[in-house]
């Protein structure tokens, strides 16, 4: 059996800088994003926690009703995080950051080409 993850550019995700227990389920979760992360829990972002030798993942996110947890243990190689600042306890990141840490893509090797940004302004 198959689980669904939907990524979508509508929500917002926040890495986890420091190293999670990955013994910890949704409450001890929900505790480090209220007081490590500053995150609010009933709003659709999803946390992103990983272990101190980034083969384990955790995914936290509260859907209609009730908060899904998704995990996932790499048999071989790690995940990559994104460059951050050392002040901040959560880094954000985009959906195709984390589809590609999840799918094992090189983020300090992407690059991105430029697009055009509407800026919503009307003439």
């Amino acid at each position: 059996m198959s689980s669904i993850l939907m990524l979508t550019s509508k929500r917002r995700y926040f890495l986890y800088r420091g190293k999670a227990d990955m013994r910890r389920g949704f409450d001890g979760l929900s505790q480090l994003v209220r007081e490590e992360m500053g995150g609010t829990l009933m709003q659709e972002d999803m946390f992103i926690f990983l272990n101190k030798g980034r083969t384990h993942i955790k995914l936290l996110v509260w859907e209609e009703g009730g908060f899904s947890l998704f995990y996932r243990r790499l048999e071989q190689g790690t995940f990559e995080v994104p460059d951050y600042s050392e002040e901040t306890m959560s880094i954000p990141l985009t959906s195709d950051q984390l589809l590609f840490m999840l799918k094992g893509v090189a983020l300090k090797k992407l690059s991105y080409r430029p697009r055009y940004q509407h800026s919503g302004i009307i003439c």
